[in-house]
């Protein structure tokens, strides 16, 4: 059992480091004003990046914890009552729209979606990032 516990550590930390590289790509791009098409499709992307890694990362840290976590929807879930995430509405909110970022066709549709990433998901991915660099370094 504690080598089994020490690789999905081991994971965890990795994913981390993955996931610090994507969200800083992502700080980068919310950084800017007003972007341009492409600007605005980078920051879509990067968003695509750092959730997909973010809840990764919540998976590995909650099995390392002992929980069984088969979904992205589950790691949530479990994460929100284990008070590592805050809002776990908003989390499944920004769940849902990083399926349909695969989707948008039009730049009304991008709009909105960088308007949730800027006010709601940069937010949430940067708690993120702070409570496990916290759990990281103790």
């Amino acid at each position: 059992m504690k080598n089994t516990q020490k690789y999905y550590q081991k994971r965890w930390q990795q994913r981390f480091q993955n996931f610090e590289r994507a969200f800083l790509l992502l700080e980068q791009a919310v950084i800017i004003p007003a972007p341009s098409v492409v600007e605005r499709a980078g920051m879509i992307q990067f968003f695509e990046m750092a959730f997909e890694l973010g809840w990764k990362v919540l998976k590995d840290y909650l099995e390392d914890g002992g929980y069984l976590v088969k979904s992205p929807r589950e790691a949530i879930k479990l994460a929100f009552q284990q008070s590592i995430v805050s809002n776990g509405e908003q989390w499944l909110q920004a769940l849902s729209d990083r399926n349909l970022t695969v989707h948008i066709y039009n730049e009304t549709q991008a709009e909105l979606i960088e308007n949730h990433i800027r006010c709601d998901y940069y937010p949430l991915l940067r708690a993120l990032k702070t409570t496990l660099a916290k759990e990281l370094n103790e």
